[in-house]
């Protein structure tokens, strides 16, 4: 999406493939940076009618003692519950979009970046004209989210499985941001492409 003063662009990657990592190497270059996961934090906060429709889908026990959503337990929850998390994200994400679309007009960067995990999953990559993805083999994800999350393969598996296959996300992407290397090697990339991204 390009507006009169801003270039907006979707930003998505998969679990483990270091979207946040490169989403803060684009803020560091100047970038502003609308983050979804933040969003979504904020339209589940306490006694926000979402939080309320997710409680009476998966009952209390997904909230802590000062009624806040145990992210943990509701994770558990939707993992291997495909109707379940479908449902979840139905409640979640029209109110996360139009909180993104909030924060876009509301910026004053000529570049803005939506990040967000499941924008091609909910559909929501339509909005934008470019979409860079940040891309590691799932071989690579599956290792990471091991090493991350102290989680058994089977498990690291199972989470992998709420999300579209990265090589089918390939297909969607404007840009490609190979998370494979060092840490240096997917900087020099950003960098190349911020530049891309604000000419």
């Amino acid at each position: 999406m390009v507006t009169d003063t801003k270039r907006v662009v979707g930003l998505t990657g998969g679990i483990a493939t270091g979207k946040s990592t490169v989403a803060a190497m684009f803020q560091r270059l100047g970038a502003a940076i609308v983050d979804a996961d933040v969003l979504a934090r904020k339209v589940l906060e306490p006694g926000s009618p979402e939080l309320e429709a997710i409680v009476s889908l998966c009952g209390s026990e997904i909230l802590q003692k000062d009624n806040s959503l145990d992210r943990k337990k509701l994770r558990e929850r939707i993992v291997r519950n495909d109707e379940l998390r479908h449902a979840v994200n139905a409640i979640t994400h029209p109110r996360i979009i139009e909180l993104e679309a909030e924060a876009i007009a509301d910026s004053v960067h000529p570049l803005v970046i939506v990040d967000a995990a499941l924008m091609i999953e909910s559909g929501s990559h339509v909005r934008f004209r470019e979409l860079v993805l940040v891309y590691a083999p799932e071989s690579m994800q599956i290792e990471r989210v091991m090493k991350r999350d102290g989680l058994a393969r089977s498990e690291a598996e199972a989470f992998l499985k709420t999300q579209m296959d990265i090589e089918e996300k390939r297909k969607y992407a404007t840009y490609i941001i190979e998370n494979t290397g060092t840490i240096e090697e997917t900087a020099e990339q950003v960098v190349r492409l911020h530049e891309v991204l604000s000419t």
